[in-house]
């Protein structure tokens, strides 16, 4: 990483990175600004008032934690994988594995909802999950992979010395020390699993299983909406990953930094 010495070099990087963050923070004042307007904190009332509403962040909840559990544990042990274990044909699996990023969500809706339904799963926590856990998986063994190819093979070296098999020198080597990219991925899947609208939308049809991102549709009719509250929701939607990223931000920023130059 490069250190800026001078005043005028410190003030310069001040600048460009203000006139960065302006595109990104424009419409989160924007969305602010407008959940206040017209009633005010009347907004806020209605969203939290709204029947079921604690019902859809309890669910939000818990396809967010067990998203985040599945990512955790098969990015860690893919990882480990790809960077240390002598895997045959192991660049081939590898990028086969980053060529799911290019899918984009919309166009695997059809194929998973036939799934779905000759499985069992339509209307279910899991026809939500598994889709979710799986198009976070690529890019986080990308950024994980890096990471661990920067861990000293002398560690795992004197762990096989010492009669460690893989296994465990996964348990006591890999987990403690990658707990920077880990809490990165936590972040990134936190806020794709979180902000999701269209696998609830399209898969959970029972009230009972819909997801705080469907609130803003109880604000919208055939012929007209309330956008004052639709942002009010937005708002309150947000909370939850602003908090988790405050909990989590020097790790967060260490695990991308060590990842992006190891």
């Amino acid at each position: 990483m490069f250190e800026v010495r001078t005043w005028r070099g410190r003030a310069l990087l001040q600048v460009v990175t203000t006139i960065l963050v302006i595109p990104f923070l424009f419409p989160l004042v924007v969305m602010v600004k407008g959940a206040f307007a017209g009633q005010g904190l009347e907004n806020f009332r209605a969203v939290l008032a709204v029947p079921g509403f604690a019902r859809f962040f309890a669910n939000s909840v818990l396809i967010a934690v067990v998203v985040i559990a599945l990512v955790y544990v098969v990015t860690m042990m893919a990882a480990f994988g790809f960077a240390k274990l002598h895997i045959r044909f192991r660049e081939v699996y590898f990028w086969l594995l980053l060529i799911c990023l290019t899918l984009p969500e919309v166009v695997l809706l059809a194929p998973l909802f036939a799934t779905d339904l000759r499985l069992g799963l339509y209307d279910t926590y899991w026809a939500v999950v598994l889709p979710l856990a799986a198009l976070q998986v690529p890019f986080a063994v990308l950024l994980t992979r890096t990471f661990i190819n920067g861990l000293p093979d002398e560690l795992f070296e004197a762990a096989r010395v010492d009669g460690a098999n893989s296994l465990r020198g996964f348990i006591h080597l890999v987990i403690p020390l990658t707990r920077p990219i880990a809490a990165a991925v936590v972040i990134f899947t936190l806020v794709a699993a979180w902000n999701d609208y269209l696998m609830p939308l399209v898969f959970l049809q029972s009230a009972d299983l819909q997801t705080i991102t469907l609130v803003p549709q109880y604000f919208v009719g055939e012929f007209s909406n309330d956008q004052t509250k639709i942002l009010a929701s937005a708002v309150i939607t947000a909370i939850p990953e602003v908090v988790a990223y405050l909990s989590l931000q020097r790790l967060f920023e260490r695990g991308l930094s060590a990842g992006a130059i190891k």
